[in-house]
């Protein structure tokens, strides 16, 4: 979603309906920081040799991200 809608109405609205998990998510989705980390990590991922586990757990690391089942 392009960033000029991310304050309109309709957007608020959908964003006061989502549980933790998913506002947590559409929080990160719009910080630039966390943008530009996931960038970089998806071009180590790409390159030969990297160990694409060690990489996403260290994003995961310094994101504090968990997944649950």
């Amino acid at each position: 979603m392009p960033t000029q809608y991310w304050r309109s109405q309709e957007t608020i609205e959908r964003l006061n309906r989502l549980e933790r998990p998913g506002f947590a998510l559409e929080f990160l989705r719009r910080n630039a920081d966390y943008r530009r980390d996931f960038a970089r990590t998806e071009r180590l991922m790409a390159h030969d040799g990297a160990d694409p586990e060690t990489i996403r757990s260290s994003f995961a690391r310094r994101w504090r991200l968990r997944c649950r089942p």
